[in-house]
């Protein structure tokens, strides 16, 4: 009766936990993009990285005032530095499994930096103020009906913004694009949600969101409009910005899962757990930086409960368990992929470097 009631009380709480893992901090001060960059670094983190839209609420939410603002997005012009993503945050493009058409991409007169796709459902680059028919993502809808076809021709940045305000995104990823093959007619071609740009985050990370309104300019750095929107700005100009402070930080030490334990709660403020997908792209971004292949969660299986718990006390309500690595097996614990997003499941006393949560 008492461990029955422990675990409702844990499942009461478990769900309602929604704590972020980095905070948006408005600075109203007036500098320019670099001078702004040098403040968040010595204040907080960094610059603000944006991931999705929910970011973006988050971001006009914390603003005091209308004006315009920076954001940790800059350019690194040259051909070189040119990078694809999709449209859809959270997705990473993988070479190994694009599927262009033959001398694809071939970026003629360096200026096809969208993506289509044909009928025989092959990969095209174009420019991007092409009209063309396109296909939408929603991930709210019904599985059969997880995709919609608009025929109607728009640009690929038009063609972005309505399936943002109308659906979710532009149709992103293979596994995406697998689904739809039988929805693509003979002879008619389709934006999809692949781009390549110069344009990086201030912190290094990899987020492929972008927000930029319609109107193109050679300017090097990103504003925030009150709109929401981003416009091409000249970075010597001076606006207030957004910083980020992070609130997750990888130890480059190799300990076993409870000798990192125990260090995260002498140093900082224990183990981290993750609760939700924001939570979870954070934690990827760290572990990306890893000296060892997985790096340890905050998570472990009570052989006498006999599930997988936090150690914050929190039940499993949102996972990322690669499904042959989970095991139900005494003395184990939860460790995450360094190159990857997966949860897998490893001896307590193998070493790792970890993650520990600051607030």
């Amino acid at each position: 009766m008492q461990w029955s009631l422990f675990v409702l009380i844990l499942m009461g709480q478990c769900c309602f936990y929604m704590c972020q893992l980095y905070e948006y901090h408005f600075i109203g001060e007036n500098k320019t993009w670099e001078k702004a960059q040098k403040y968040c670094k010595k204040k907080y983190t960094d610059l603000a990285t944006v991931y999705d839209m929910t970011d973006m609420e988050r971001l006009n939410n914390s603003r005091k005032t209308q004006d315009e603002a920076w954001t940790g997005l800059y350019n690194n012009p040259g051909k070189e530095n040119r990078m694809w993503h999709w449209s859809l945050p959270g997705l990473e493009y993988n070479e190994s499994e694009a599927q262009w058409a033959k001398n694809e991409p071939n970026d003629f007169n360096e200026r096809e930096i969208c993506v289509y796709i044909n009928h025989k459902k092959f990969w095209l680059d174009d420019r991007c103020n092409t009209q063309r028919a396109f296909i939408c993502y929603d991930e709210k809808k019904k599985p059969n009906d997880t995709y919609c076809v608009i025929n109607e021709t728009m640009t690929w940045p038009q063609a972005q913004k309505y399936c943002r305000d109308n659906h979710t995104d532009l149709i992103s990823g293979l596994n995406q694009l697998n689904q739809v093959k039988d929805l693509i007619p003979p002879k008619k071609n389709f934006w999809i949600g692949l781009f390549s740009d110069t344009w990086m985050w201030s912190d290094g990370s990899s987020s492929s969101f972008r927000n930029w309104e319609p109107e193109v300019e050679d300017e090097n750095c990103a504003l925030l409009k009150s709109s929401g929107q981003w416009r091409f700005a000249d970075c010597d100009e001076t606006k207030p910005f957004f910083c980020y402070d992070d609130e997750v930080i990888l130890i480059k030490e190799n300990k076993t899962w409870e000798e990192a334990v125990d260090y995260c709660s002498d140093h900082h403020h224990g183990l981290v757990s993750i609760t939700n997908p924001l939570q979870q792209r954070r934690v990827q971004i760290r572990a990306k930086n890893a000296d060892t292949d997985y790096v340890w969660l905050g998570l472990r299986f009570s052989c006498f409960l006999d599930l997988w718990f936090w150690v914050n006390d929190q039940l499993v309500c949102y996972d990322n368990w690669d499904p042959e690595q989970k095991q139900k097996r005494c003395e184990m614990a939860a460790a995450m992929e360094k190159g990857g997003d997966k949860w897998v499941t490893k001896a307590e006393t193998e070493p790792f470097n970890f993650i520990c949560a600051l607030h």
